[in-house]
């Protein structure tokens, strides 16, 4: 994926079993961000930084959404440990991240920790990778919203 694509056709349910397709996520703006491991130290802290400033994301209309290999199972008890407050998937046999392009860091090891910023018609705006920089992913995200979609 490169900014100015369009996001990838998927159709795929979060951890509450609710479905979520790029059809469904247009209209409004999205950051996807994709984490290692529920329950890390590093993936903890981007968890609940999008947690504490998902307001902050809501003046902008954009929704955020959090994917990882982990069992719904795993995203229930993460969700429900850490009061998070946005859509987490399962993204089984790493499907999600072939078709955004996520890769994997340090030596192949380790899942890639990146995020994209998508607006409304479904276009990317912004990538963003950092596997130890958590709030950077915040960061960059919001001011980008400011910046460049404030209404």
């Amino acid at each position: 994926m490169n900014i100015g694509d369009k996001i990838p056709e998927f159709k795929v349910k979060d951890y509450k079993g609710t479905i979520i397709s790029n059809e469904s996520l247009k209209g409004r703006n999205i950051v996807i961000f994709f984490y290692p491991k529920d329950g890390s130290p590093v993936c903890t802290t981007e968890a609940c930084s999008f947690r504490d400033n998902y307001e902050e994301y809501l003046k902008y209309d954009c929704e955020v959404i959090g994917i990882s290999g982990d069992s719904e199972q795993s995203h229930k008890n993460f969700a429900k440990k850490y009061n998070l407050n946005f859509p987490l998937i399962t993204d089984e046999n790493n499907k999600l991240r072939k078709l955004f392009g996520v890769k994997s860091n340090i030596f192949g090891l380790l899942p890639g920790r990146e995020t994209f910023l998508i607006d409304a018609k479904g276009t990317v705006r912004l990538i963003f990778n950092s596997q130890l920089n958590a709030n950077s992913h915040i960061e960059k995200t919001i001011n980008f919203l400011k910046k460049y979609l404030s209404k």
